[in-house]
């Protein structure tokens, strides 16, 4: 199966369907998956042709795979004709829930990380990978609460998941950040942690900040441009692990085109930093 190029990509609004038509300058296009689970009209006829140029993720934000109800088979059935009419060189969703019945929330809500909920999770991931006929990424999430009822860190959490189920990650920085602030932990500590060798994507973000008397607050809104300490987390981890297939998301307050490039250009120019020494060696 045709993997992601490993440069950076960038989430496809339509005011900017012109301007990602015009340009080379970035490997890979990203759009959310229940934006395109229509049978056709503008939607898909903008994105078949952005996936003639560009390689192609789609990202779901509506599967629920954290449910303790089962996921939903009309769903999922809809994202396999999603995934079968496209062919995506990847697909991901997030390590969350956002669903209780029949009731649907707009939020990507935390889970307890026990042997439990490990459990469930990887029934789930099997079943989407069984269902999709392909390896699925899951995403590491932002936090704003914790659980006196874990027993597992979130790292060997993600690391166990991987072992039983052969998903890949997708490594939200701007999530480790956020969620190392809110619960005041170390993010290089969790990083070390992490099982990078499981990554097949990275995002980048923004992130808004609220000052509380208990100290700041950080909000992954994904509506502002990377902040300078998840640059320097996000070179930290390609020293590690090499280049990798980077997202840039801005998905709230979204800029022109020129803003995001230069986004992308910051990201670009970090891969390319890691990439010389492996060149110079050559």
């Amino acid at each position: 199966m045709p993997a992601l190029p490993r440069t950076t990509g960038l989430g496809f609004k339509p005011q900017h369907f012109t301007d990602m038509m015009a340009t080379d300058t970035i490997g890979f296009i990203e759009v959310h998956a229940e934006n395109y689970m229509g049978d056709g009209g503008a939607p898909h006829a903008m994105l078949a042709a952005l996936h003639e140029c560009h390689a192609l993720s789609i990202h779901g934000v509506g599967l629920s795979i954290g449910s303790a109800g089962g996921l939903d088979r009309d769903h999922l059935a809809r994202l396999r004709r999603l995934i079968d009419r496209y062919h995506p060189e990847s697909f991901s969703e997030h390590l969350a829930w956002s669903s209780h019945g029949a009731a649907w929330l707009n939020d990507l809500l935390p889970l307890p990380y026990t042997p439990e909920t490990l459990a469930t999770i990887c029934a789930h991931v099997d079943q989407v990978q069984d269902t999709l006929g392909r390896r699925m990424l899951l995403e590491n999430p932002a936090t704003y609460v914790t659980f006196a009822s874990s027993t597992l860190s979130e790292t060997d959490f993600l690391t166990e998941l991987v072992q039983r189920t052969g998903c890949g990650l997708l490594l939200d920085v701007n999530n480790v950040f956020v969620s190392a602030t809110n619960h005041r932990f170390d993010a290089r500590a969790y990083l070390a942690d992490f099982p990078l060798f499981a990554v097949g994507e990275i995002h980048l973000a923004g992130h808004d900040t609220e000052d509380l008397p208990s100290g700041p607050l950080l909000i992954d809104s994904h509506g502002a441009p990377v902040a300078d300490p998840v640059w320097a987390l996000y070179a930290e981890v390609l020293a590690r692990t090499g280049p990798l297939p980077t997202l840039i998301e801005w998905d709230t307050d979204v800029p022109d085109f020129a803003t995001l490039l230069a986004e992308a250009a910051r990201a670009n120019a970090i891969l390319r930093d890691v990439q010389r020494p492996q060149t110079d060696a050559a």
